[in-house]
């Protein structure tokens, strides 16, 4: 008791600040595995841990050998289980405000309004057709590799081409196109699947190669649906189904400046989220 306190006196501003930095990197780390299945696997090993010391406590020498030896192997492992979020971590280090670009490369706000009315008008008027369509729109971390997937166009953007793009029984017309710099760069891309297995069941290809993408990179992808004609949008591995044009407009407003990845993109009370864990319950 008499040693705690003088831990306590003894504390100084360089300590304060130390652990203040610590809890602030431990926050970090949690928010970037929160909601993912890096949250399981944490607490999986929190419980081997207490195991192990238990073990050690109560003697149980041979179950304390393989759990110590089980913990030695696992550090391997675990840089290959946590290869998505390692990689997330290392493109959130990445995109700190002294290095960071503008996300989608808009040189001006009038730029970067006029792309957000082209691109949201023209997934409505997609969605009113019911044409399938989906679009990828880059934000920070570039998406390079899977423009190279794709047919090569490079042009302004503008609603009557992305609408001409997607029209069925076109060349282009069966993949995702990508937007990057101001530019729709490409057609027909390739994305990859999400892994989420959570999903409802009703979602197809569409919109599990939208999610897919958005848990690699952080950008932005809009999936308007050729079944229902709902426009959906995903981010972070979150899908927001049947949104509004007004709310697809703010998301990407919002997305596209210079924000911290950790603060939200959506609006709270609007669009149906899928695949997504709170306090144990699954909402779909």
């Amino acid at each position: 008791m008499w040693d705690l306190r003088d831990i306590i006196m003894n504390i100084g501003i360089l300590d304060i600040i130390d652990i203040a930095i610590v809890a602030y990197v431990f926050y970090k780390l949690y928010m970037l595995i929160k909601e993912t299945r890096a949250e399981q696997l944490v607490k999986g090993i929190l419980v081997l841990v207490i195991a192990t010391k238990l073990s050690e406590l109560f003697q149980l020498h041979v179950v304390s050998w393989i759990l110590k030896n089980t913990m030695t192997v696992g550090v391997i492992a675990l840089l290959i289980v946590f290869q998505p979020e390692l990689r997330r971590a290392l493109e959130y280090i990445g995109r700190t405000k002294l290095i960071a670009k503008s996300p989608g490369g808009f040189e001006s706000e009038e730029d970067r309004a006029m792309a957000i009315g082209e691109i949201s008008e023209a997934a409505f008027s997609l969605a009113r057709q019911k044409i399938g369509a989906l679009i990828v729109v880059e934000r920070e971390t570039g998406i390079n590799e899977i423009i190279q997937t794709g047919t090569q166009i490079d042009a302004r953007i503008t609603r009557q081409l992305l609408i001409n793009i997607f029209i069925p029984n076109t060349p282009l017309h069966d993949g995702a196109v990508a937007i990057k710099n101001n530019r729709i760069m490409a057609a027909g891309c390739f994305l990859p699947l999400t892994e989420n297995k959570y999903l409802n069941k009703e979602l197809g290809t569409r919109h599990r190669a939208g999610i897919g993408i958005t848990e690699m990179s952080d950008c932005i992808s809009i999936i308007v649906s050729e079944e229902s004609g709902h426009v959906s949008v995903a981010s972070n591995g979150k899908l927001y189904r049947n949104v509004t044009v007004n709310y697809l407009r703010e998301v990407l407003q919002k997305a596209l400046m210079n924000e911290n990845e950790t603060k939200s993109i959506f609006k709270r009370k609007e669009g149906k989220k899928e695949g997504f864990f709170r306090k144990g319950r699954f909402f779909k």
